[in-house]
């Protein structure tokens, strides 16, 4: 039992940091109809920037937090300026390409200013708390400061992204967009500010991802958000994407999965389990768990 419960917490700890990153690419293809797969290197640039600040000059880490956020903020600001905005009209199929080409962009940038040595990046919060003590440490489970933290600022960003699309101006306008952007335009929403605010909100939360995965999990090197921007991607289909309580349930379910799947199958054959499990749920619900067929307009 203790160990299940274990896994039980290690699972909703990684699948809280799944569902982060999944919100920032949710909140994206919600609004602006484009799968940014450069946003797991965006992980990795929030890494090195807290990184510098917290380990090379010593500052706090909620300012290197706040520093990471607002760098990561800018950069998918200028993404989508310069990469996706002249690419409105085009096909998806070009927008894919810019956003794997943006991808690689950033990766080998990252090679070439902090070389491939991988980093070893400490907690930001060192500790455990204990739940059940018992006479050895296999008869003992503890769940670390930073798990909380990460499930505790995971829940926070799913009901604040919640209450922001659905009371603020800005939020209603994002809506207005995801609906129809050409409606939108003709009632005054800004269409172009719109997607580009989205863009740095979900850039914002790849910075709290970075920090708070590589605080779970102490590596960091240029290829750090690609496999974890991939699985947050597959938990948005997962969930429905578009959803922001999909791309939570998604995020939270993926990371149970690989927990429970490495622990009582294989660690080389997790990865498989969890893209198994996506294909067999899309099969039974092509828009996900939460997410709503929508006709396709001719």
């Amino acid at each position: 039992m203790i160990v299940f419960l274990s896994h039980l917490i290690n699972g909703l700890s990684l699948g809280s940091v799944y569902a982060i990153i999944a919100l920032g690419y949710t909140m994206v293809y919600g609004i602006a109809k484009m799968l940014n797969f450069a946003h797991g290197d965006v992980i990795m640039v929030g890494g090195y920037i807290s990184y510098i600040l917290m380990f090379n000059l010593g500052m706090p880490w909620w300012v290197a937090l706040l520093a990471a956020m607002l760098v990561c903020t800018l950069l998918g600001v200028l993404i989508e300026g310069f990469a996706y905005r002249p690419l409105r009209a085009a096909p998806s199929l070009a927008v894919l390409i810019t956003a794997i080409g943006v991808s690689y962009l950033l990766q080998n940038s990252a090679l070439l200013i902090w070389k491939s040595n991988p980093k070893s990046y400490p907690s930001i919060i060192e500790g455990s708390l204990m739940l059940i003590k018992g006479e050895t440490a296999s008869d003992s489970l503890s769940v670390t400061y930073i798990s909380l933290m990460t499930v505790g600022a995971c829940v926070i960003i799913m009901v604040g992204l919640t209450l922001f699309t659905s009371n603020t101006k800005m939020g209603k306008a994002m809506r207005a967009c995801s609906e129809d952007k050409g409606a939108a335009q003709l009632m005054g929403i800004n269409v172009n500010k719109t997607i580009s605010v989205t863009f740095a909100i979900g850039s914002a939360l790849a910075a709290v991802a970075g920090v708070l995965m590589c605080s779970s999990y102490p590596t960091l090197s240029p290829t750090t958000g690609s496999m974890p921007g991939i699985k947050a991607f597959t938990a948005a289909v997962f969930g429905g994407i578009g959803s922001i309580p999909g791309a939570f349930l998604g995020g939270l379910l993926i990371g149970l999965i690989e927990s429970f799947a490495k622990a009582y199958v294989s660690t080389q054959l997790a990865n498989t389990i969890v893209f198994a499990v996506l294909i067999i749920v899309l099969l039974i619900r092509p828009a996900g768990l939460l997410g709503k067929y929508v006709p396709e307009k001719v």
